[in-house]
């Protein structure tokens, strides 16, 4: 296909919805065509507005039927996943069916754990551990039950997000298995069940969407996906994190208790991995939290080596009696299975390994250490050899380009001799926006946020008359401005953890004095166009901790190679935050407002030129009265 044949089909399918292509917009169509007619890989920054789902779907849909190839493109998050195979995907589709001479077949594809599982519905897994879930009829968990079970009569998918509203976790539990737990071509009612029929239309279809956890089990597991020719990886900046967080395992004694109760109710004896889950309990218990340099300590690798032992020995015994163990002796394998898997982990080779135990999850201050965790010092060779290997990809973002180069993420996605676009923005960033860096305040401590930035952080929001979108770099400096707000503010303060995210993102959607503050997933994938979000305040440069263990030991790691650590990794993971965050601000062509940073490393530090040129392309400032002078205009107006 030809770059004049991609300009014809982006128009035919922007057209379909009442517009024109933008110029970024068909600049990446012609790229995409490119690397896909040419098994090339592509990294395009596309930012907001640009269009970039329609510059990627258009060309894969028309490569995917004209060669009879098989595309996969995976997305952030399930509810990206959704837009794209719910909206843009059939809209294209439908559009290039008379170009192409049929309409593309499209498929979803996610985890087991995704759907409802109708042999365990129908009791044929056993029941929950009585110190699990205790539910009741009238308990909230227990109500949610009920509506699963009156749901699973109506529904044609058994897909979860097409339950509204939705229930937690727990409930959910009661409903559906893992992948590891599935019976897969065993299961009695395999003919009925809604994962298997999703992945049979994946199987068969041109283009499949999917989403990074399925792609971080393609990488670090195994093969979900069968063949395909290309992949397309939009909000491609997050996936060496996710690929990092699934190959992160964790190994503790209430894993090994669990794996050996469900061997239990096999019938099979385990005194010799309980008395290994008691020799690894003690072996933490002589443990401080802290990362491993040097690998296990003496007493600690015996007694991982111990539980490995003994979790293959009961893995050995349950084979041989499979069929009699059937869905029980399915769930023991997965949770003896996953023991087996991280012990490996941690005897695994020093150096490819970073190695750290860690207290109870969420307990932060204790110095008692009840977790071993193991992650990967590197995922490029991952992504580069599970995902890329003689394929065409393209990798797309808002932000990939960090400090004006995509050198840094394509040494992250182990992308080798990638062709590079930069297809810009709509927006006219300089004229809608200031970016204002509080150049007075002191440098941020570790101590949440300072009493001079939280008055600055006052004056901005009085200014903007609300409308404030608050990013902190920790919930511990997020709670601390709330707090400080409410006190001094009239004005609504909403805070992250106050509810759900859909909820608060609404309220502060629907009224405009209202502020939203918080940590992590505010970050990005917040979208709020228009006059509500015209002051973005960022408390602070987005470092990794110091501490930080897969942080501290691959900047270690790239300093002995004779490179910058401090830049290719602490920086390199500032800038996307930075890039992400300062991007809530301007969302649509009408927005206007202030990305305030309350942070002088910003304007001084020498890394700061770097991280700028990460973010979008605001008019620059640190002169106070400026930034309060144009917010007091907005509001005014």
């Amino acid at each position: 296909m030809t770059s004049h044949d991609a300009d014809a089909l982006l128009e035919r399918a922007v057209g379909a919805l009442g517009g024109e292509p933008r110029e970024g917009q068909l600049e990446m169509a012609r790229a995409v065509t490119d690397a896909l007619g040419g098994d090339a890989h592509a990294l395009i920054q596309a930012g907001t507005g640009t269009g970039k789902s329609l510059g990627y779907l258009v060309p894969a849909v028309a490569h995917a039927v004209r060669t009879g190839s098989r595309v996969v493109v995976s997305t952030a998050t399930l509810a990206l996943q959704r837009q794209i195979f719910t909206k843009d995907l059939p809209l294209v589709a439908e559009a290039l069916a008379p170009e192409l001479g049929e309409r593309a077949r499209i498929a979803l594809f996610k985890g087991r754990g995704n759907y409802l599982c109708v042999h365990k519905m129908a009791g044929g897994y056993p029941e929950p551990e009585d110190d699990m879930l205790p539910i009741g009829p009238t308990s909230e968990i227990g109500r949610e039950v009920v509506r699963l079970n009156e749901w699973a009569d109506t529904t044609d998918t058994g897909d979860r997000d097409d339950l509204v509203p939705g229930v937690s976790g727990r409930a959910w539990a009661q409903v559906s298995v893992s992948g590891r737990e599935c019976l897969e071509s065993k299961c009695p009612v395999l003919e009925q069940c809604f994962s298997q029929r999703s992945r049979e239309e994946a199987a068969k279809a041109h283009v499949v969407v999917t989403n990074h956890a399925v792609l971080g089990v393609q990488a670090t597991s195994h093969d979900l996906l069968g063949e395909h020719d290309v992949l397309i990886v939009d909000e491609a900046h997050e996936l060496v994190s996710r690929i990092t967080s699934s190959a992160t395992h964790e190994l503790t004694v209430s894993m090994v208790d669990r794996a050996a109760r469900h061997t239990r109710r096999c019938g099979f004896a385990t005194e010799d991995l309980d008395r290994a889950a008691r020799h690894l309990d003690g072996a933490l218990g002589d443990c401080e939290p802290g990362r491993l340099r040097l690998g296990l300590p003496e007493a600690l690798a015996m007694a991982v080596a111990e539980v490995r032992a003994a979790a293959r020995r009961c893995m050995s015994e349950l084979q041989k009696k499979s069929e009699e163990a059937g869905a029980a002796g399915k769930v023991a394998g997965a949770s003896l299975g996953e023991v087996v898997d991280v012990c490996e982990d941690l005897q695994g080779e020093h150096g490819f390994q970073v190695i750290w135990l860690a207290p109870r999850d969420g307990d932060y201050d204790s110095q008692v250490a009840e977790r071993i965790l193991a992650a990967p010092l590197d995922v490029a060779g991952l992504i580069r050899e599970k995902l890329l290997d003689e394929k065409a990809s393209v990798m797309t973002s808002a932000t990939l380009a960090l400090g004006g180069d995509f050198g840094a993420i394509s040494r992250h996605l182990g992308v080798d001799h990638a062709v590079t676009l930069e297809a810009g923005s709509p927006f006219d960033y300089p004229r809608q926006g200031i970016l204002y860096v509080a150049k007075h305040l002191p440098k941020p401590g570790m101590g949440g946020i300072s009493e001079e930035a939280l008055d600055e952080l006052a004056a901005l929001i009085e200014a903007a008359g609300g409308r404030t979108l608050g990013l902190f770099s920790s919930h511990k400096a997020a709670q601390m401005a709330t707090e400080a707000m409410r006190e001094r503010l009239d004005m609504p303060v909403l805070y992250q953890l106050d509810d759900q995210l859909t909820t608060l993102v609404q309220r502060f959607k629907d009224d405009e004095p209202t502020c939203l503050f918080g940590s992590t997933s505010l970050w990005q994938g917040i979208d709020v166009p228009g006059r509500t979000a015209s002051l973005v305040v960022i408390d602070r440069i987005p470092f990794p901790r110091p501490d930080e263990p897969v942080a501290q030991a691959r900047t270690e790691a790239v300093a002995k190679s004779g490179g910058n650590g401090f830049m290719a990794v602490s920086a390199t993971h500032a800038a996307l935050l930075l890039a992400q965050g300062a991007g809530r601000l301007i969302r649509a062509s009408g927005d206007r407002g202030v990305v305030a940073v309350l942070d002088p490393r910003l304007a001084t530090a020498r890394y700061g030129g770097f991280l700028t040129r990460s973010m979008p392309d605001l008019w620059p400032t640190t002169d106070r009265e400026v930034a309060l002078g144009a917010l007091r205009r907005l509001t005014a107006s």
